[in-house]
This record gives C-alpha cells, sequence and structure tokens, in this order.
C-alpha cells in the first residue's frame, strides 16, 4: 500500500469524518435506555451522598429534621483542623505508608519471583497464598486479636517466651503496634498483589533468562537486571494503590485498637466514624469526608496520569 499524499489525506479527512458523525441514534437510544437504571442507581447511591456531604459540611447538621439545619461557612473545617486528631490521624497515615513500604510492599514481588521460578507445584503455591484474600477480613482480625493477645498464654508471646524473650503488649505499645497491623495487612492482601506480579511475569520472554545464562549471569544479576526492571511499572502502579489503600485503613483500629494506644493508630476514616457515627458530629464528619474525598482525588489523579504514562511506553 502506497503511503497517502498530503491531497489525498485533505481528501480522506471529509470522508472519515462524514463516516464518524454517521451514528444510529436508534440503536443509541437503546443502549442509553438499559443504562438508564444502573446511571440512576448510581446518581442515588454514590453522587447524590458525594454531593449531600460536601453541603452538610457548610452546615450545623441536624438530621432529625433538615429545616433546622444552619449554615456555618467553614466552621467545620477551622474545627477540623483544630482538633488535636487531625494531625496525629494524617501523620499515622503517612507512618503507615511509610512503614508499608518497609515491610509489606516488597513481600508480594518477592513471593511471585519465587513461586514463577518453580517447576512443580506451582498451581498449588498459588491458591496456597491466595487464600488469605478469601477469608473475611472481620474474621481474621478477631484471629489476629488473639494471636496478638498480651496474656502469656497469647500464641505469638508464646513462642516469643519459647525462644527465651518475654511476653510483648502488642497492640498496646505505641512502638509496636503500626508494624504489628500492618503485618496483618500484608498477610491478608499480598495473595492478590502476588497474582498480580506472578501474571506480568508470565509475559516475560523466556529467552531472556536463557540469554542471560548462557552470558553465565548468576540469580541475583537475572534478578538485578531482568526482573526488576521489567517488574517497575507494576510496581509503581501497586505502590500508589496500596497508598490509596492505606489512606481509607478503618476495619484495623475499629477491631483491634479502637485507636490507640493513645491516638497511635488514629486514621482519617476511623475519626471521622467516631465524629459522626459516636459523636453526632455530621457537619464535622462531613468536612472530614470532603477533605479526605480531596486527598484521594489527587492520589488517583496521579495513578491515572502514571499508568496513561506507562500504557505509552
Amino acid at each position: 500500500m502506497y503511503p497517502l499524499t498530503s491531497v489525498s489525506r485533505r481528501a480522506a479527512a471529509p470522508a472519515a469524518m462524514k463516516t464518524h458523525r454517521r451514528i444510529n441514534w436508534s440503536q443509541q437510544l437503546t443502549a442509553y435506555l438499559f443504562l438508564a437504571p444502573a446511571i440512576l442507581a448510581f446518581a442515588a447511591f454514590a453522587w447524590w451522598p458525594i454531593l449531600n456531604s460536601v453541603v452538610m459540611s457548610f452546615q450545623n447538621v441536624n438530621l432529625v429534621d433538615a429545616s433546622q439545619s444552619t449554615w456555618v461557612g467553614f466552621r467545620n473545617f477551622e474545627r477540623m483542623v483544630a482538633d488535636p486528631t487531625f494531625a496525629a490521624s494524617w501523620r499515622n497515615s503517612f507512618e503507615f505508608a511509610a512503614l508499608s513500604v518497609v515491610i509489606g510492599f516488597f513481600v508480594p514481588m518477592v513471593v511471585a519471583v519465587l513461586v514463577n521460578e518453580m517447576r512443580i507445584a506451582k498451581s498449588f503455591f498459588r491458591v496456597v497464598y491466595f487464600l488469605p484474600s478469601v477469608i473475611p477480613p472481620l474474621i481474621a482480625l478477631l484471629v489476629w486479636r488473639l494471636i496478638y493477645s498480651p496474656q502469656p498464654g497469647g500464641l505469638l508471646n508464646s513462642a516469643v517466651v519459647a525462644l527465651g524473650g518475654s511476653p510483648q503488649q502488642w497492640l498496646q505499645n505505641a512502638a509496636l503496634v503500626k508494624p504489628s497491623i500492618l503485618i496483618i495487612m500484608t498477610w491478608s492482601a499480598f495473595g492478590s498483589t502476588m497474582l498480580i506480579y506472578l501474571a506480568t511475569l508470565q509475559d516475560l520472554p523466556i529467552e531472556l533468562y536463557e540469554a542471560a545464562e548462557i552470558d553465565g549471569a548468576s540469580p541475583w544479576d537475572r534478578l538485578r537486571y531482568i526482573t526488576i526492571p521489567y517488574l517497575r511499572s507494576t510496581m509503581l502502579v501497586l505502590l500508589i494503590v496500596q497508598i490509596l489503600g492505606l489512606v481509607q485503613i478503618f476495619i484495623e483500629p475499629l477491631v483491634l485498637t479502637q485507636g490507640g494506644p493513645g491516638q497511635a493508630t488514629m486514621t482519617p476514616v476511623f475519626t471521622l466514624y467516631r465524629k459522626g457515627f459516636l459523636n453526632g458530629d455530621f457537619g464535622l464528619a462531613s468536612a472530614w469526608s470532603v477533605l479526605l474525598m480531596i486527598v484521594l482525588g489527587v492520589i488517583s489523579v496521579i495513578y491515572l496520569r502514571v499508568t496513561a504514562r506507562l500504557s505509552q511506553d
């Protein structure tokens, strides 16, 4: 096929535009009619609560009689920033994010590489490592609470004593509670993340490893110069997704620590829950939700930009 000249391109452009404009509106109308129930449900149960939260963040809310709600401007946001739990909650979120990179970010990748190198029983280990992901979170946390029991008879403390150590206050010590919670989160979530890494490794051409072996590359060299560079884009995307999840930590503090010891595990979502559902201050809770929505929106935009750039590369 010969390349189009500039004249032929100009001639082809109107034809392409005319073809693009030929829309069968009867078929489009049918499609939108089928989509209408889902669109209405999404608007009613997603967008309307979001808009209502924004409105409530500027009000002194009365849920019994909405007509009694009064506008207070930015007063709820001023109270939010002045609250001692504000700085503690966001500081804890950033500390959770930093610790997650140290404790749990590389675990799924390492396990995926090891499983990918197996010649037998690979499917068995995929299932075994994925099983924690299908356990209901509440049940898993109740079991972990028993494991972290501060009593000498607690499972983890019994193991520590058997090794010659002393019992620890795993969930009652401010220095230990964040790593303890992150271990639970890593255990429960790394199976699905591991499968993502493993699926990516399945697309890695085996010829690269064979050529590296012929050149005398060690297993560490193959990992350093082939595997990790190939997984770099996946690692970046999963890191942003992990940060999105850590900003929204809620059920772990609720079940295990109630935000303690002190304010060591207070998080924005848990603080929002306490302000709204325990204290009944829905205007202040709405201000927290608006700020949280903005933060998550910024992180989501970063995520979309990163994924778009990686897809172009």
